[in-house]
């Protein structure tokens, strides 16, 4: 067996042969380094693992969110490997300083940047919003025609329950570069419908009528913003009244207050036997009409 594998070395040209005997006496040089190498990532390795599992037990009892903590150990994460790779390298072939290695890596990051430009937009954005935390789960917002509760924030995108029932997933960068409205920032919204009453009724006391019966409506929160009723304008067939007021945030808050407000200031006027109009239409023309009588038994009789 042997003899045979000499046999076969022998066949090589002698400048093959040199080549591959270089190779071998440069792996066999360089093999303390390499195992020293492996050593240390196996190291590494088991330091990371014990990062994984304490970093987010601390983050927990400080009450940092679990999105928020999963930005901070991801970055610890990739951190460590990077140091790792940096190192391991530079041990197993020490004409390669950490230095260079960077360089290496920057030329490649820029490559990869362009390549994935609007994914690391969307990651960059993800985590300025995690820390900011301008909006947070739960919250109604509105942007760019998406309108709905958050359900999740991602490193990535940001999930959003419309009130429709449809689910919008939409990345991180468009919340962070345009404008947003969050809806139940605080606890309360303003609310407002219009109200018309006829000509002929007393402005001051339909006001006092509207305020009273907006006012008794239990999810009308008087008691931290006051009613406000105003004679907005001279409409077609009625004075409106503009009846303002302040309610839950959430959107069924307000589609609840206006219906129970919306009832309550119809049956008030109702009772006090206000006029609530509608659209009159007066009818004009050039030449005098000619008016036709009917007879008991149908037929058309002349000019009246």
């Amino acid at each position: 067996m042997w003899d045979l594998m000499i046999a076969a070395w022998e066949v090589f040209p002698e400048p093959m042969r040199n080549q591959i005997e270089g190779f071998g006496t440069a792996f066999w040089r360089v093999l303390p380094q390499l195992v020293a190498a492996l050593v240390f990532v196996a190291v590494m390795w088991v330091v990371i693992r014990l990062v994984q599992w304490i970093v987010p037990r601390s983050l927990k009892k400080a009450r940092m969110r679990r999105a928020l903590r999963d930005v901070v150990i991801m970055l610890l994460t990739v951190g460590l490997w990077l140091f790792t790779a940096l190192i391991a390298i530079t041990i197993a072939f020490p004409t390669v300083t950490p230095g260079r290695a960077l360089a290496a890596l920057g030329v490649g990051g820029v490559a990869i940047g362009f390549a994935f430009k609007d994914v690391f937009e969307n990651f960059l954005a993800g985590i300025l919003l995690l820390i900011r935390e301008p909006f947070s789960v739960e919250d109604y917002i509105e942007c760019e025609g998406i309108d709905g509760q958050v359900e999740n924030i991602t490193i990535r995108d940001t999930h959003v329950r419309q009130t429709d029932g449809q689910l919008v997933v939409a990345p991180n960068a468009m919340f962070f570069k345009n404008p947003v409205t969050i809806r139940t920032s605080t606890g309360l919204r303003r609310t407002t419908v219009i109200c018309g009453v006829a000509y002929g009724e007393d402005v001051d006391h339909c006001r006092t009528v509207i305020t009273a019966a907006v006012r008794e409506v239990d999810s009308v929160r008087d008691d931290v913003r006051d009613v406000q009723i105003f004679a907005q304008e001279f409409a077609d067939s009625s004075i409106n009244f503009e009846i303002t007021w302040w309610t839950g945030s959430k959107p069924v808050d307000i589609r609840r207050s206006r219906d129970k407000v919306v009832a309550a200031v119809k049956r008030a006027l109702d009772d006090a036997g206000i006029e609530i109009p509608f659209p009159y239409q007066t009818l004009t023309f050039k030449e005098p009409l000619t008016i036709l009588q009917q007879t008991k038994d149908g037929d058309r009789a002349g000019p009246g």
